[in-house]
C-alpha cells in the first residue's frame, strides 16, 4: 500500500501535501460560506463563484500542459505555489479587515482558477517524474488519500472556526500552509527524478497532443466520460452547501460535517486504490463501473429524508467518487508516452474541470428553480447515462475491431492457399 514512500522525493512531496491540503480544504469551505453570506444565501451566487474558479481551465490548461512538457516541473510548481499563497493571503486580509465585498470574492476566485489551470496538469504529470512508471498506480491514490485525509478534518475544523471567528483567518492559515509544499519541492534531489527529454519550442505541439489522444480510442472514451461525470455529477462544492443551508437549515458547522462525511468515503476509497494499485493496473472496466456506481449512489443520496441519513449516504458516494477519479488519473498517465504526458494531462484537466463553468451555474439554477435536491438528482442521472453510453461505444468499437481483424485473417489465409 505504501511502496511509493520508499522514494525520498515523493516522501518530501507528500509531506508538504499533508500540511497544505488541510489549509486548502479549510479555504474551500470558508470561501463557499463567505460567498453565501455576502450574497444573502443565494445559491446562484455560489454557482457563479464555483464557475469562476473553473472558467480559466478551458483557456489555459492545454497551454499549461505544453509548458509542463517544456520546463522543469519542480521549479514551475514552486512558482505556482507562491502565487496560490498570495491569492489566499489577499482574500484573508480583505476578510479580516472587514473590507471584503462579493466582487472581491468573485475576482479572487477567478485568480485562483487561473493559477490552478497551470498547477493541476503540472502536478499530475510530475507524479510519474518522482516515482517512475512502475509506481504511478500506487502513487496517484496515495497522493489522493492524503488529499482526502485532509478533507476529513479540514472542513469540520473550518465549520467550527467560522462559527467562532469568521472566515478570514482560514484564508490566512491556508496561505501559511502552502509553505510546506514549497519546502518539500525545494529539498528534492533533481538528479533522482525520472525526467524525459523536454519538448523543444516548436509549432504544432498543442495540436500534436490532441492528435495523440484522438488516435488512441480508449483515451478518447475516457476523456468524454470524465467530462460528463466531473462537470455534472461531481458538483459537491456547491450542492453540499445548498443542502446544508437551504434544505436542512444548518449553519457552517453543518456544511463542514457533510463535507467531512463525504471525505470519509473518499479517504477510504483512496487507501483501497493505493493497495490495489501496487498489484493491479487501472482498467477501463473499473472506470466505467465506478462512474455507474457514483451516479446511482448520488441519486439515492438525493432522496434521503433527514440530515443524518443524507450524511451517512455521502460516505459511499465519496468512495465511488474517488475510485472514479483515481482510476481515470492513473489510466490516463499509464496510457500516455513520457514525451506527451504533460499535454495529455493538460487535456485531462481540461475535460475534468473545464465543464465546471457549466455545472456550477446549473447547480445553482436547479436548486433555485426546483429544490436543493435537484442538482444531486441531475448529477446522478447524467453520470449513469454517460457511463452506459461510453461502455456501449467502447464495446461497439472493439467489436468492429475484432470483426476487421477476423476478416483480415481470413483474407490472409485465403491468399496463402492460392496457387502461385
Amino acid at each position: 500500500m505504501f511502496s511509493s514512500l520508499r522514494i525520498r522525493n515523493y516522501r518530501l512531496f507528500l509531506s508538504g501535501q499533508v500540511i497544505s491540503n488541510i489549509g486548502t480544504w479549510m479555504q474551500r469551505v470558508a470561501q463557499d460560506w463567505l460567498v453565501l453570506e455576502l450574497s444573502g444565501y443565494d445559491p446562484v451566487a455560489l454557482g457563479i463563484a464555483v464557475s469562476l474558479q473553473f472558467l480559466p481551465i478551458p483557456l489555459f490548461s492545454l497551454s499549461a500542459g505544453v509548458l509542463a512538457d517544456r520546463l522543469d516541473k519542480r521549479k514551475l510548481l514552486i512558482v505556482i505555489q507562491v502565487a496560490m499563497a498570495v491569492q489566499a493571503a489577499a482574500l484573508g486580509l480583505l476578510d479580516v479587515s472587514g473590507a471584503v465585498r462579493l466582487w472581491h470574492a468573485y475576482l479572487l476566485c477567478l485568480v485562483l482558477g487561473m493559477v490552478r489551470a497551470f498547477e493541476v496538469p503540472t502536478r499530475q504529470s510530475f507524479v510519474q517524474e518522482m516515482v517512475g512508471p512502475e509506481q504511478v498506480a500506487n502513487a496517484v491514490p496515495l497522493n489522493s488519500s492524503v488529499f482526502n485525509m485532509a478533507r476529513i478534518g479540514g472542513p469540520a475544523i473550518a465549520g467550527y472556526v467560522i462559527t467562532w471567528v469568521g472566515t478570514g483567518w482560514l484564508f490566512l492559515g491556508n496561505a501559511a500552509s502552502i509553505l510546506g509544499v514549497i519546502t518539500g519541492l525545494a529539498l528534492m534531489d533533481p538528479n533522482k527524478l525520472h525526467r524525459g527529454e523536454p519538448a523543444s519550442r516548436s509549432k504544432g505541439q498543442l495540436r500534436a497532443g490532441l492528435h495523440y489522444v484522438r488516435y488512441h480510442p480508449d483515451l478518447s472514451a475516457v476523456m468524454v466520460l470524465i467530462f460528463f461525470v466531473s462537470s455534472f455529477g461531481i458538483t459537491f462544492f456547491a450542492s453540499l452547501a445548498i443542502m446544508a443551508g437551504n434544505v436542512f437549515g444548518t449553519r457552517a458547522d453543518g456544511y463542514g460535517l457533510l463535507s467531512t462525511l463525504l471525505a470519509v468515503g473518499t479517504f477510504t476509497g483512496a487507501m483501497m486504490a493505493a493497495r490495489r494499485g501496487s498489484k493491479v493496473a487501472p482498467t477501463l472496466r473499473l472506470l466505467l463501473g465506478s462512474a455507474l456506481a457514483l451516479g446511482a449512489l448520488e441519486l439515492g443520496a438525493a432522496f434521503m429524508p433527514t440530515y443524518v441519513t443524507f450524511g451517512v449516504a455521502l460516505v459511499p458516494v465519496g468512495y465511488a467518487t474517488i475510485t472514479f477519479l483515481n482510476t481515470a488519473n492513473a489510466f490516463v498517465q499509464t496510457s500516455s508516452s513520457t514525451e506527451m504526458r504533460g499535454r495529455v494531462m493538460g487535456l485531462y484537466v481540461l475535460v475534468m474541470m473545464g465543464g465546471k463553468p457549466l455545472g456550477g451555474p446549473m447547480t445553482g439554477w436547479l436548486a433555485d428553480v426546483f429544490t436543493g435536491r435537484a442538482p444531486l438528482v441531475a448529477g446522478g442521472v447524467i453520470s449513469m447515462l454517460a457511463a452506459a453510453l461510453c461502455a456501449a461505444w467502447v464495446l461497439r468499437r472493439r467489436h468492429r475491431g475484432s470483426t476487421v481483424s477476423a476478416r483480415d485473417a481470413l483474407a490472409n489465409q485465403a491468399a496463402s492457399r492460392a496457387p502461385s
